[in-house]
């Protein structure tokens, strides 16, 4: 169940319900590809840190430790030890970000597995039985992430297959979920826009696959290769044409000026590996702009990486420290940077919440930019 809890323009903050708990949105899900946050954060970790939504992928899954042994394992809940909502992507994305070692057909996917070279075949009902066999809250439709910047006579074809692989997903899912031996028989099925760059194509997909009246509805194949203008401009043109009264999912997306500006077009679910990435290599996200921890004007800093931040790192170590153990190579550094840039995100999310509930958003939003804004053209100067 979803249900919109207050307005402020088009941005909107919601409640939805899940056989998991409720999640409340705008939302960021951590991403814990093969069922853990790269930078060593366990479950317990994501619970400090305000994690609603814990985010793994089918196709790493699937291939390591195999989506049969999890299942064997009681789900994958039970595996990693996180008892909040999870969301598996499809392996979709993997259509994109493989493309030299996969080969598309109308029946499906043939993978060369990125460990060892092993063959693989992922269509819309194997991808519904693995994500099943994971027993994640939310499944994802199988679809093709095409390119942002392919042609128009790549998107149509590959559009059309996407909305004949949901139906089959549809079906699939319906009778996994009918089956007495399925760990998670409520699971979700959210399903993606898919259409480049193209607003004609993205418009009539999005009306199409409302009709599905599914439990969500995502966006894919944006932030892959297109500048923020033209995201923005997809997200002002489609929003509208998916249903009001679902969850609606922003795929991949991003830094933190990504997110306010597509919450303010309505937007309610994002993931991105940005946080954890750039924290495992000592960049950190402050609300005066982004921070590499490695540079020696910390070296004898004593202040927390972010003097607003409530997380653990900072209530506990200081810049000069942090920056100390990345130079030594010491896992906790890269620990303790991830740990602070997913706080950092999840606070954020709580904040345009609370902007949202009291109508303040726009104010908010204004506040958040012109802060990253200043500290970008202060850093430059000091180049």
């Amino acid at each position: 169940m979803y249900e919109i809890l207050s307005t402020d323009g088009v941005a909107k903050t919601a409640k939805f319900t899940t056989p998991h708990g409720e999640i409340l949105t705008p939302c960021f899900m951590n991403v814990a590809t093969a069922g853990a946050i790269k930078g060593g954060l366990s479950a317990i970790d994501l619970k400090n840190i305000k994690t609603q939504v814990s985010l793994s992928n089918t196709y790493h899954l699937h291939l390591r430790p195999t989506d049969t042994l999890i299942r064997q394992l009681g789900g994958l809940h039970k595996f990693m030890a996180w008892d909040g909502p999870i969301l598996t992507d499809s392996g979709g994305f993997q259509v994109f970000s493989l493309a030299h070692r996969r080969k598309i057909k109308e029946e499906g996917v043939y993978f060369s597995s990125h460990i060892d070279g092993k063959k693989i075949f992922m269509g819309p009902e194997e991808s519904m039985q693995i994500q099943s066999n994971l027993a994640s809250t939310i499944a994802m439709a199988f679809d093709e992430c095409p390119p942002a910047l392919a042609e128009r006579e790549y998107i149509m074809p590959s559009v059309d297959r996407t909305t004949r692989w949901l139906e089959r997903s549809i079906k699939e899912m319906n009778r996994l979920n009918s089956l007495q031996e399925t760990i998670n028989k409520k699971q979700l099925l959210f399903a993606i826009n898919q259409g480049g760059l193209f607003v004609d194509i993205r418009s009539s997909h999005a009306n199409t696959i409302s009709n599905f009246d599914l439990d969500g509805y995502a966006i894919g194949g944006l932030a892959v290769g297109e500048t923020h203008d033209q995201m923005y401009y997809i997200l002002d043109n489609v929003v509208e044409h998916l249903p009001k009264n679902k969850p609606t999912y922003l795929m991949g997306v991003g830094t933190p000026e990504n997110i306010l500006e597509a919450v303010e077009r309505g937007v309610d679910l994002f993931d991105c590996v940005l946080p954890a990435r750039n924290g495992r290599h000592g960049h950190v996200y402050t609300n005066e702009g982004k921070r590499n921890i490695y540079n020696a004007q910390y070296e004898k800093d004593e202040l927390p990486i972010d003097v607003e931040c409530q997380c653990e790192v900072c209530r506990n170590f200081s810049r000069a420290y942090i920056r100390h153990l990345l130079k030594a190579k010491e896992i906790l550094g890269m620990r303790l940077c991830v740990m602070h840039n997913l706080y950092y995100y999840n606070n954020l999310m709580s904040e345009i919440r609370q902007a949202i509930l009291t109508r303040q958003f726009k104010e908010y939003k204004k506040m958040r930019l012109d802060g990253y804004r200043l500290a970008q053209n202060k850093n430059t100067l000091n180049r």
